[in-house]
């Protein structure tokens, strides 16, 4: 399936509000068509993200009408501005920015030409969509020992090929782990109230060939408790230098859950994912969505007209929660620490 990609009209990307019963992938032409497409989660996904937002300020950069550089700079910093303001907490959307930002000064310092940094960028963001397949694949092998065989893994919301450029975090944990020949099954939750779970998650497995079996959030529990569920993996959308982990709302629940039974609790995430200028999950910033996202299910209201609707859209799981942090470097345990920033220095000096 593809999540995403570069054409020449602009950013292909499949539309993930209208999975899964219409399959649409509808070019996105101009760096605020896609900044758009990133607000009202067309892509979402903390990897995916990142790279749209690569690929729209390359966009954005190819299509301007600026004809000296200095002219050039101003509408890149325009550009980062916009494309920056679409989703707080998701940290890779700054990592790619300031990747661009680094690639922009370096050509700049170069004294290369107008037309030569509009191409470089472009291949900066189309070598940042193959990076990413191959880091989660990586991620994938990693990962996958820790799911035993004959394993049914719980995954709170979309962590899949649709989350990422391709393959997955904790899909892609689980996707390693079946070409290895395990049988493994998944119990997704529906992940409300943007239902990943439901509409995406399920789609992919099932595209996979990968048993999964739907539950609501709120089953969770019970079929831990039954016996039912081996382990829990989950993606994120921030992690702190300590291993607090931000992924998308419910997923502390299903932590809190797991540690309950005594089951694994997994996270899986790249490199760029770690943010280790936080202390704690306590500084991650937290993204507050529109009310109608809770009131209203395929555009039908579903609660009392005026009611106060909270709709925070992550909240921050614990490290002391978290058994593992699954990344393309290696696996990280506690002391997070420790374990997170070595894994740091390995990416930074491979």
């Amino acid at each position: 399936m593809i999540t995403l990609e570069w054409t020449n009209e602009g950013v292909r990307m499949v539309d993930q509000r209208l999975l899964p019963v219409e399959e649409l992938y509808p070019v996105f032409a101009t760096y605020e068509d896609v900044a758009e497409a990133i607000r009202v989660m067309v892509v979402r996904g903390a990897p995916a993200i990142g790279v749209a937002a690569a690929m729209g300020i390359a966009l954005g950069v190819r299509d301007s009408r600026a004809t000296d550089l200095g002219a050039l700079e101003q509408d890149f910093d325009t550009i980062c501005q916009v494309i920056g303001a679409t989703r707080p907490t998701a940290v890779n959307l700054f990592w790619a920015i300031e990747r661009m930002k680094n690639r922009f000064a370096e050509l700049r310092r170069a004294g290369v030409s107008a037309g030569e940094i509009r191409e470089a960028l472009v291949a900066e963001a189309q070598a940042m969509h193959t990076e990413d397949i191959e880091i989660n694949r990586q991620m994938g092998r990693n990962g996958a020992d820790l799911i035993p065989d004959g394993a049914t893994v719980l995954t709170h919301c979309n962590a899949g090929a649709l989350a990422t450029a391709g393959y997955g975090t904790a899909l892609g944990v689980i996707r390693a782990a079946v070409e290895q020949g395990k049988k493994i099954e998944v119990f997704a939750d529906e992940t409300r109230p943007f239902l990943q779970g439901a509409r995406l998650t399920a789609w992919e497995l099932m595209k996979d060939n990968i048993p999964v079996t739907l539950i609501t959030d709120n089953m969770a529990g019970h079929f831990m408790k039954k016996g039912r569920i081996t382990c829990a993996i989950v993606g994120a959308d921030r992690i702190a230098g300590n291993g607090d982990t931000a992924n998308k709302i419910g997923t502390y629940m299903v932590a809190s859950l797991a540690a309950r039974h005594n089951l694994p609790f997994y996270v899986a995430a790249p490199i760029s994912t770690l943010d280790l200028s936080l202390a704690s999950g306590e500084q991650i910033p937290i993204e507050d969505r529109t009310p109608d996202e809770v009131t209203h299910i395929g555009g039908k209201r579903i609660a009392p007209e005026g009611v106060r609707v909270a709709n925070p859209a992550f909240d921050v799981t614990p490290n002391e929660l978290v058994t593992a942090i699954i990344t393309e470097r290696g696996v990280a345990r506690p002391n997070y620490t420790q374990s997170l920033r070595a894994l740091v220095t390995k990416a930074q000096t491979s």
